[in-house]
């Protein structure tokens, strides 16, 4: 029987041009596996439109705040719509960094130090030693990041961070190299490392062609990357994820190798489009993009 698969795309986040470029490749995909494919642009409405619709599946390619962070997650499960991804606890802690960092923590996991800093105590000085990175606390894509270092004048009015929430989430800078390991249902899939032109794995640089190298896999020492895998699986199991997964490792290797990870956040809801890493680490282990929507959609459940 042909399955009615709604994408959900667009909303209204910050991150909310990216999520209609995955929710595309999505759609495109779907139809490839004859699928009835209905997308749908994301609006305070979607309660009302999913129930009128009655999909057998809704393929949930939001990305930023109400897609990623359970929101939509507590929408289905009230609809009794089967969804792709996580559920809804896993989504909101791993969109909610200081609680992700707990979790990670209770683990055994490493993360950079920091803690959550109003905009008053930012301006008193210098919360941590420089280089120290300012992130909004529950926003993606590198949304508001900022990394002070070294010479830097800083007004905290420029930061922002402080535009999406009243606190920001303040860590220790950590230097080497960026990893991230894409994991499917359990399985760690590989590690990719990323290579920014800018000072930063940034949003452009995430989302503009050219402006970073993607090497994959990753060329570190082998039993670090044994290492960037396990760390991965265990942050999925840790926060109770399903579906698809991305970590995003800081790998510090300026003493050497092999070096010293530090697991800075997981991603519930991976980008999709054309420069994704997920659906890059994916093809090197002979997934191509046609064969992760279709698994995605056959994982999709409830955890009612």
């Amino acid at each position: 029987m042909t399955k009615r698969v709604a994408v959900l795309m667009g909303g209204w986040s910050s991150e909310r041009e990216v999520s209609l470029v995955s929710g595309q490749a999505v759609v495109d995909a779907a139809r490839a596996l004859d699928c009835d494919v209905v997308p749908i642009d994301v609006g305070r409405d979607v309660a009302s439109i999913l129930a009128d619709l009655k999909p057998d599946v809704a393929f949930n390619a939001l990305h930023g705040r109400f897609g990623e962070d359970g929101c939509i997650q507590g929408v289905l499960e009230v609809l009794g719509i089967p969804y792709t991804h996580s559920g809804v606890l896993a989504s909101a802690l791993a969109m909610n960094k200081p609680a992700a960092k707990q979790a990670f923590a209770g683990a055994g996991l490493r993360c950079p130090e920091g803690w959550l800093v109003s905009r008053a105590e930012f301006r008193d000085g210098d919360v941590l030693p420089r280089p120290y990175v300012v992130k909004p606390p529950n926003e993606g894509s590198s949304v508001g990041v900022r990394i002070v270092m070294n010479g830097d004048n800083v007004d905290p009015d420029d930061i922002d961070a402080w535009r999406f929430a009243d606190h920001a989430l303040v860590e220790r800078y950590i230097p080497g190299r960026e990893i991230q390991v894409a994991v499917m249902g359990d399985d760690p899939l590989g590690a990719i490392e990323i290579k920014p032109k800018g000072r930063f794995y940034d949003y452009e640089a995430k989302y503009t062609g050219g402006r970073a190298l993607h090497v994959m896999p990753a060329e570190i020492h082998p039993s670090s990357y044994g290492e960037a895998l396990a760390i991965a699986r265990t942050a999925h199991r840790a926060l109770g994820c399903r579906g698809v997964t991305r970590a995003d490792l800081r790998y510090d290797d300026t003493q050497g190798e092999p070096g010293t990870f530090y697991l800075l956040e997981i991603n519930t809801q991976p980008g999709m489009t054309p420069l994704s890493l997920v659906p890059e680490i994916a093809a090197h282990r002979g997934i191509e993009f046609v064969e992760l929507v279709q698994w995605l959609i056959e994982d999709a459940s409830c955890d009612r």
